[in-house]
């Protein structure tokens, strides 16, 4: 495995060799697997501050590799499936938003063995040779009926046949205090006998959609004067709501919440947020999205960053405010 900068610039610190970074001794080790942008890492982070260290992380997309360096000061390295599990530093806590990737042998109920060719079996061969106290995994709602339900089994006895007690639930995020209506399931396993983890409550909702805005926007994310004004104009008529554009018609979300965020929100597909301000009608800013995400104001995209990949890696990370909740939970029970 190279350990070279992953990045042609010379302004991106160049890669220390996975070796440099096994003696690390805080209380909680992280690994961060398919990082993304770090929203589980910042989740975490907020919760443990000092208590956690991140010893290694993992993302595929350079874009996103480029966002995770410009925030957290780190490179993280490339494709999993080439790494071995012996060449990561020894951890605590496994945190993983592993893609949805299907089984190719679901069904045979054979556990670990039938998570090969999968992105699930890179978490399990990893867990199965380091061992950590903890993994926290994140997906898609869909994920738990995903080939009716044999597919999540296999997740299941995975788990348990490599020693973990596992506990799951789907939590949305509009239930947290940031109105986005985002259902994901979150696993978490405990390598010791833990029985009392119990997943956060839901929250009194203080804020609303006007916390997350901002009122000074650029012209550009306005719709006059663009093809697609005189199709949404009449539609589109209160300033306590945002829509959504469904390729061929206008949908209020009438309980006055963002509607989920996805990666193609910048490509003009389907699912396009709008919101009508004093100015106009508009879509939301990639900052705006990251907001409703959770990430705090301190948070940012690389300058040369294409808002394409802004609005990508915004739809495809997690609500940090989620992940701070399940944190504390986490914390309680160590």
């Amino acid at each position: 495995m190279s350990t070279s900068t992953l990045f042609d610039t010379e302004n991106y610190l160049k890669r220390e060799p996975l070796t440099t970074l096994m003696n690390n001794t805080k209380v909680l080790r992280a690994i961060d697997l398919f990082a993304g942008i770090g929203g589980i890492r910042s989740g975490f982070k907020n919760i443990f501050n000092s208590e956690i260290e991140f010893v290694f992380s993992s993302e595929i997309d350079k874009n996103a590799q480029k966002t995770y360096y410009l925030n957290y000061n780190e490179i993280p390295f490339g494709d999993i499936t080439a790494i071995q599990e012996s060449e990561i530093p020894p951890h605590d806590i496994i945190l993983a938003g592993f893609p949805c990737q299907a089984f190719s042998v679901a069904g045979h109920r054979k556990g670990f063995e039938d998570t090969r060719g999968t992105l699930f079996f890179d978490v399990a061969r990893i867990a199965k040779y380091h061992k950590p106290k903890i993994i926290f995994l994140e997906n898609v709602k869909g994920f738990v009926g995903h080939d009716k339900g044999r597919t999540f089994e296999i997740v299941k006895k995975t788990l348990k046949d490599i020693g973990y007690n596992l506990f799951y639930q789907v939590l949305n995020t509009k239930d947290f205090d940031v109105p986005q209506n985002r259902e994901r399931i979150y696993i978490v396993a405990f390598l010791d006998d833990i029985d009392n983890f119990t997943f956060p409550e839901k929250l009194e909702p203080i804020q609303t959609i006007h916390n997350f805005l901002n009122e000074d926007v650029d012209e550009k994310y306005y719709y006059k004067g663009k093809p697609l004004y005189d199709k949404i104009k009449n539609d589109i008529t209160s300033t306590e709501t945002i829509y959504q554009w469904r390729r061929h018609y206008v949908r209020e979300n009438k309980n006055n919440v963002c509607p989920t965020l996805t990666a193609n929100m910048g490509t003009g597909g389907h699912n396009v947020p709008i919101i009508k301000d004093k100015k106009g009608i508009r879509k939301l800013t990639p900052y705006e999205c990251i907001a409703f995400q959770g990430f705090d104001k301190s948070f940012k995209f690389p300058k040369d960053l294409a808002q394409s990949h802004q609005y990508k890696q915004a739809g495809n990370s997690v609500t940090v405010k989620v992940i701070e909740e399940i944190a504390k939970r986490i914390k309680d029970v160590l």
